[in-house]
């Protein structure tokens, strides 16, 4: 599947400021960027640096002013689709030392507060079924609400108040997840259905050995995901962290068939 990508930033920066952005379709075995452009307005500063376990990369930036990005792309994306309720989990024991951090509770997933719940809810499934009822619990009790939550809301918030967006919905899948011994990370992505288009956010789970996506919102599908990061929760893969202030003025993304 070949996907589009358009993604346009406009901010103001009153001050001298540093950004450190990670918004660009990661080169990956099983997504290749076939074309790819950005273009920024006037910086002072620009060097690319590896992201988290060195899936895309992310732009310091130095910049003050008016700071606009224009990211446009093509992006082929070849993923091996396996049936995610087949798949068995791999021990604690034999596990990747990659994957070890996350199996560990993180700012946003305090997967250490909900062992009991997982065990009482899920105890009687084992790997990819436990990762199927788990994603289903999620979208079955939660409420996809825009502007419910904001950028410091953890999966517990979430979980009391039933509601969120895909962040918070990734966020609770992760640590669910984590909760029953089995790692899952959370991944930036652009992806064919989101609506309202916009960065989106799901989980991903290792089980037989490999990465697979998950979408608890119900918005995306695995094949139609191109990866953008990953990391322990949403923290790590913001589209943007400034380091000073930076008013947003407009933020467009636009993802369709290629």
């Amino acid at each position: 599947m070949r996907i589009s990508i358009h993604t346009q930033l406009d901010y103001d920066l009153p001050h001298t400021t540093d950004i450190l952005l990670q918004m660009e379709a990661a080169q990956l075995p099983e997504q290749f960027v076939e074309s790819a452009h950005i273009a920024l307005s006037p910086v002072e500063h620009f060097a690319r640096v590896a992201a988290h376990d060195d899936i895309g990369e992310r732009i310091w930036i130095r910049a003050s002013g008016r700071f606009t990005v224009d990211y446009r792309s093509t992006v082929s994306i070849d993923r091996l689709l396996g049936d995610l309720g087949s798949l068995p989990e791999v021990p604690p024991h034999q596990l990747p030392g990659e994957t070890v951090q996350y199996m560990l509770p993180s700012r946003f997933c305090q997967s250490d507060q909900f062992q009991t719940f997982v065990d009482a809810e899920f105890g009687s499934l084992r790997g990819g079924p436990r990762v199927i009822a788990i994603r289903d619990w999620v979208a079955s009790h939660l409420t996809y609400v825009p502007g419910s939550s904001s950028g410091s809301t953890t999966a517990l918030e979430t979980f009391v108040k039933r509601q969120g967006v895909c962040r918070d919905y990734a966020h609770v899948v992760t640590t669910l997840v984590r909760a029953s011994g089995i790692p899952a990370r959370v991944v930036a992505v652009y992806a064919l259905g989101v609506e309202p288009q916009d960065f989106h956010a799901v989980s991903e789970v290792f089980l037989g050995g490999e990465w697979h996506l998950v979408d608890a919102t119900g918005m995306a599908r695995e094949g139609g995901m191109a990866k953008i990061g990953v990391g322990r929760d949403a923290a790590d893969v913001a589209f943007l962290t400034a380091y000073g202030t930076a008013l947003l003025n407009n933020q467009s993304v636009q993802v369709g068939p290629a």
